[in-house]
C-alpha cells in the first residue's frame, strides 16, 4: 500500500511489499490484529516497528524495500522490533555508479519568486546586514557593534534591510594555519561573506589571529568596497574605538544594502539545503519524501537542492551512487564514506552513534534506518555533484555537500556554500533558525503539528490520512516560494537564527 492512498487509516503500515516489518501508525494495543492477518504480541509506540512474521537470530530486516540491518535475537510475528532485537549486522552494497541516473523532464510554465538580485549574478531571498567575525577574539566587540546600532535605531533610515546578523564563533585562532581544519573554516568565513541574502557586510578581526583577514580578502576576492568592508580591533586603538568606527561603517553599508529592491527571479536563483533533525519514525515516509518532491520540482526548473548531513547517509549511500551522473561523481561520494569511516574510528567513536535517544523513542533504531529515511530528502533527480562542507556550489540540480549529522553545524555548511533557503523536516520537534537565510519547518506527523504548530511551517501528518506525497510536495514547493518573496518563517517571526551559526571544527585545538 502507497502513502498518500490509503482511505481506510490502517493502524500499521508495509512500505514495500519485500518487507518484513510493518510501521505502527499509531499506538498499537496488545492483541491488535494487523494488516498480514499478524497479531500484536505486545503494546507498540507510534512509530514503531512489528514484525510480519517470524524473523530468525541472523536474518535481515528489511523496510523501504531495503535492510536496516539484522536480528539479534529470534523476534515472533507481531513482535516489537526494536534496539533489543535489531542490530547493524554487515551492510556493503553494489554502489553501481550512474545505473538509476535519469535525467527529470523540464518543469511546465514558469515559477519565481521576488528576490535581491546582486552584481555577483546570485539572487538573494533576505537582504541582511553581516558582521562576520574572523576568530572568536572579535565575538563580543561585533555584538558591542550591534547592540550599538540597535540603541541608535540605525535601521529605521533602511526600511529594505532585513536585520543586523553578528556572525560570532569559537575558532580562527589556536589552530594549524594549513590542512583540513583551516581550510574548511576559511571556505566557511568566505562563503558567509559571498551569500546573496546579506546585502552588505563588515568583517571584524581582532589582528593577531591564525585566521588572517587580508588572506580571506585576497583569496576569495572580497573586493566590494560598497557591500564589504573590514576591520581590526588591534589596528584601530581597541573594543571603544572598534565600536564607535564600526557604527560608522555600517551605517555606510547599510545606505548600500537598503538601495536593493525586490525584483522576480525565476527559481533557477534558488539554492535548498536540505535537513532533518529530530526525525522519528515517520520522518521517512512523510515529510522526508514530501520534501523529495519539492526538492524535484526544484530541479525541474533549473535550481539547486543540496542534501547533506554524511554520517547520516550511512548505510543508504548505494541510492545515491547510483544515480550519480558519472562514476567520478559517485566515487568522490564514497571517498566521502571511506573518510569518515576513518575519522570516526580515529576519534573513538562509530558510525553507528546515530540514531540518538529522540530518534530511538521516535522508533528509529539503526543508522541504516534512518539514512534510508534520510535520503528521501533527495528525491529523485540525478547526483549531480558532490562537495566539500562549504565550498561554493556551482552545478545546478541535485548535489551532495559532506558535513556532519549536526543540524547547525550542516546548515553552516550548506549556508556557506551558497544556500538561500532551508527546509528542515522534523519528527520529535526543532526550534532552531539560521540567519541570514529562512528556514522552512515541516513536521513528520499530526501530533507534532498540534504541539508545536507555533514552530512548524508545514505539517506532512495529513499524508497518515490520504493526502498525496506528490500534492504536499506541491505544496511545500509554493510555500520556497512565498518564502524566497519574503514571507517570514516561524523561526524568523519568533526572532530565532543569532546563535546557529556553527563551523565544523576538525583537528587539534593549539
Amino acid at each position: 500500500m502507497s502513502v498518500g492512498d490509503m482511505t481506510d487509516h490502517p493502524v500499521a503500515l508495509r512500505l514495500h511489499r519485500a518487507d518484513n516489518v510493518l510501521v505502527a501508525l499509531r499506538s498499537v494495543p496488545a492483541g491488535t490484529r494487523l494488516p498480514g492477518g499478524v497479531v500484536a504480541a505486545q503494546a507498540i509506540p507510534a512509530g514503531h516497528k512489528i514484525a510480519l512474521c517470524d524473523i530468525a537470530l541472523g536474518k535481515p530486516i528489511l523496510k523501504y524495500g531495503q535492510m536496516i540491518g539484522m536480528a539479534i535475537a529470534p523476534i515472533p510475528a507481531g513482535g516489537h522490533v526494536h534496539v533489543q532485537n535489531l542490530g547493524m549486522g554487515e551492510h556493503k552494497q553494489d554502489h553501481a555508479f550512474g545505473a538509476a541516473a535519469h535525467r527529470l523532464p523540464d518543469a511546465e510554465g514558469r515559477a519565481e519568486f521576488l528576490g535581491y538580485h546582486r552584481p555577483s549574478g546570485r539572487v538573494g531571498t533576505r537582504n541582511y546586514l553581516g558582521i562576520l567575525t574572523s576568530v572568536n577574539c572579535a565575538g563580543s566587540v561585533a555584538r558591542f557593534i550591534a547592540e550599538a546600532a540597535q540603541r541608535a535605531d540605525l535601521l529605521a533610515d533602511f526600511p529594505n534591510v532585513d536585520g543586523i546578523v553578528p556572525i560570532v564563533h569559537g575558532s580562527g585562532c589556536g589552530m594549524s594555519g594549513r590542512g583540513e581544519g583551516y581550510d574548511t573554516l576559511f571556505r566557511t568565513l568566505a562563503g558567509y561573506g559571498q551569500n546573496a541574502n546579506f546585502g552588505a557586510i563588515l568583517m571584524v578581526g581582532l589582528g593577531c589571529e591564525v585566521m588572517q583577514i587580508p588572506d580571506l580578502i585576497d583569496r576569495r576576492a572580497l573586493k566590494d568596497s560598497a557591500r564589504f568592508r573590514y576591520m581590526m580591533i588591534q589596528h584601530e586603538g581597541g573594543t571603544a574605538a572598534t565600536v564607535d568606527k564600526g557604527l560608522a561603517v555600517l551605517r555606510d553599508l547599510a545606505a548600500e544594502a537598503n538601495s536593493a529592491r525586490r525584483a522576480p527571479a525565476p527559481a533557477r536563483h534558488l539554492v535548498l539545503g536540505m535537513q532533518c533533525g529530530g526525525s522519528d519514525g515517520y520522518s521517512g515516509i512523510t515529510a522526508n519524501p514530501a520534501l523529495g518532491v519539492a526538492s524535484d520540482l526544484l530541479v525541474r526548473h533549473g535550481g539547486t537542492s543540496i542534501l547533506s548531513e554524511t554520517s547520516e547517509i550511512y548505510g543508504a549511500e548505494h541510492l545515491l551512487t547510483r544515480r550519480a551522473v558519472d562514476a567520478a561523481t559517485g566515487r568522490k561520494l564514497i571517498d566521502l564514506i571511506d573518510w569518515w569511516e576513518d575519522y570516526t574510528a580515529r576519534n573513538f567513536g562509530e558510525m553507528d552513534n546515530n540514531p540518538s535517544p529522540g530518534n530511538k523513542r521516535g522508533g528509529l533504531t539503526t543508522i541504516l534506518e534512518k539514512s534510508l529515511g534520510a535520503v528521501a530528502k533527495g528525491g529523485s533527480a540525478p547526483l549531480s555533484g558532490v562537495y566539500k562542507f562549504a565550498e561554493p556550489i556551482t552545478t545546478p540540480g541535485f548535489v551532495f555537500m559532506d558535513s556532519p549529522g549536526y543540524d547547525p553545524c550542516s546548515v553552516t555548511g550548506q549556508i556557506a556554500s551558497g544556500a538561500n533557503l532551508i527546509a528542515f523536516t522534523t519528527g520529535r520537534g526543532s526550534v532552531s533558525g539560521y540567519q541570514p537565510v529562512p528556514s522552512i519547518k515541516i513536521a513528520s506527523n499530526s501530533d507534532l503539528w498540534r504541539r508545536m504548530h507555533t514552530d512548524m511551517d508545514v505539517n506532512c501528518g495529513d499524508i497518515l490520512e490520504g493526502v498525496s506525497l506528490e500534492a504536499k510536495g506541491h505544496e511545500i514547493f509554493e510555500l520556497m516560494l512565498q518564502t524566497a518573496s519574503g514571507q517570514p518563517t516561524k523561526s524568523e517571526a519568533q526572532g530565532f537564527g543569532a546563535v546557529e551559526f556553527v563551523p565544523w571544527q576538525i583537528g587539534a585545538v593549539m
